[in-house]
């Protein structure tokens, strides 16, 4: 029993020392220059305008896209808030495809992300929320379709219930947070996380990002790989240290203040949606039985789940073609 056991794990190390010969090494890109972390050099899909705000005392400004109807307004706003890993710059095909359909589509940059000001300040999905409402009003919108995505679906949420008479419509789209992690794992060391944040590498950006791909690699694309480069050009400019703070303070606002017990406060037609094999929570049959406690806990019948077979984390990026048109009929629906 023993000397086949020995076998057995000599047999796996070996199998595993292959494995790992055979896997493709990802070298450091050469042609990437040091980024601005207020993201002049991000591709994004159309102009940005700015918001003043002060914050804690600070002067601060937002960012914000405005994408005017194409055709004949409906009559309609659609705000999308973006997840940690990006800001509203990858949402290029689904602003597309709202506009098309008569929607005015607003897009916040959220403070600490995208074009948007980088202040050491305490992070709150409250404050996120307030900041946003503030752009509508600034505006003149009294009343908009909320989309989230990941980090953004817990945004929504809390959006939502903040500002229930403004919110019409919403959808949590392949959100992060579906469970309440803090009693699993003790909350980390700030400071610690930081020094973690520094050390970034473009083979961790990009490893972190191919999470959400994890079900099918193929899936990774130019489009993928270029915003591993924008994330990873930030890390070589002068002002990296300060991004990595904010973006440390911001990960502990994920971890210490869930949204699963605001959803019985929701008082908008919801939908529960994306793609059904995202392994963020752990694995996609996790997903897929926390978005059905999701929609099932909204309250008085006004969740809806609906979940799009094969795809990931990111499904408008990985298919537009699959994603975006229940997306759009479920926010026409409130037409």
């Amino acid at each position: 029993m023993t000397r086949r056991i020995v076998l057995t794990v000599a047999v796996l190390a070996i199998a595993g020392a292959a494995s790992a010969q055979t896997r493709p090494i990802v070298l450091t890109p050469t042609d990437v220059k040091p980024g601005s972390i207020t993201c002049e050099e991000c591709p994004y899909p159309f102009p940005s305008s700015y918001l003043p705000l002060t914050l804690y005392g600070q002067d601060v400004r937002m960012a914000y896209m405005d994408v005017a109807p194409q055709g004949t307004a409906n009559g309609h706003t659609v705000m999308i808030f973006h997840g940690n890993n990006f800001a509203g710059f990858y949402f290029g095909s689904m602003i597309d495809a709202l506009r098309k359909e008569g929607f005015r589509v607003i897009v916040p940059d959220q403070i600490g992300y995208g074009r948007s000001s980088k202040p050491i300040i305490p992070y709150s999905f409250n404050d996120m929320a307030r900041n946003s409402r503030a752009i509508l009003l600034s505006l003149k919108i009294d009343k908009a379709m909320i989309v989230g995505h990941s980090m953004g679906g817990m945004l929504a949420t809390r959006f939502a219930t903040q500002y229930p008479a403004v919110t019409e419509r919403l959808v949590i789209y392949n959100p992060i947070g579906l469970t309440d992690g803090r009693y699993d794992r003790p909350a980390g060391s700030v400071d610690e996380q930081y020094k973690g944040a520094l050390a970034a590498t473009f083979q961790s950006i990009r490893a972190s990002l191919m999470r959400y791909v994890a079900h099918n690699p193929a899936a990774w694309t130019a489009e993928f790989e270029s915003y591993a480069k924008v994330r990873y050009s930030w890390t070589l400019g002068a002002d990296w240290p300060r991004l990595a703070m904010v973006q440390t303070l911001i990960s502990n606002v994920i971890y210490a203040d869930p949204v699963v017990y605001d959803w019985p406060y929701i008082k908008a037609p919801t939908l529960a949606f994306g793609g059904a094999e995202d392994v963020l929570p752990g694995s996609a049959k996790i997903f897929q039985d926390r978005m059905k406690v999701l929609a099932d806990t909204i309250p008085n019948g006004n969740g809806k789940l609906q979940l799009i077979a094969g795809l990931g984390h990111v499904a408008h990026m990985e298919a537009p073609e699959k994603t975006l048109p229940p997306l759009v009929a479920f926010l026409k629906g409130g037409l």
